[in-house]
């Protein structure tokens, strides 16, 4: 096996052969991740919209060298203004849903996971058609 972890990742693309399932694993990293941060940002008294933005700054950073090479297998780092052109799309969809959640009367953690899906959902879509559609070369 070779020090870089390429065999490792053989193995994990080998057991997990289908890209919807890999995004859904990483994803649940990712989500951990970002709904940690977003949660935390909430707990010291940051505003909603705050605590989204800054969730998905951090997010973006570390989804990007997840996703791309979990999920996708390019971890081409040209691919990063793609990729974070589809993040502000991202952030917007997420920062409406929660708002509209908001609107419904939950409190600000629970718009914020309830968000998750809608906003998982949308990433996938923009990430596969927009930045990760060629193969790596």
């Amino acid at each position: 096996m070779n020090n870089d972890g390429s065999g490792l990742l053989q193995k994990y693309y080998d057991l997990v052969d289908c890209q919807f399932l890999r995004f859904v694993l990483v994803g649940g990293i990712n989500t951990a991740f970002g709904v940690g941060v977003y949660c935390l940002a909430i707990f010291v008294g940051l505003p909603y919209f705050v605590a989204t933005l800054l969730s998905n700054v951090l997010g973006v950073l570390f989804n990007f060298v997840t996703t791309g090479r979990l999920v996708f297998r390019n971890a081409n780092p040209r691919l990063i203004f793609r990729f974070v052109a589809c993040y502000v799309v991202v952030y917007i969809v997420n920062t409406a849903v929660v708002r509209l959640f908001i609107g419904a009367g939950l409190n600000s953690y629970w718009a914020g996971i309830l968000a998750t899906p809608v906003v998982a959902l949308c990433s996938y879509t923009l990430l596969k058609n927009f930045v990760y559609n060629e193969h790596p070369k």
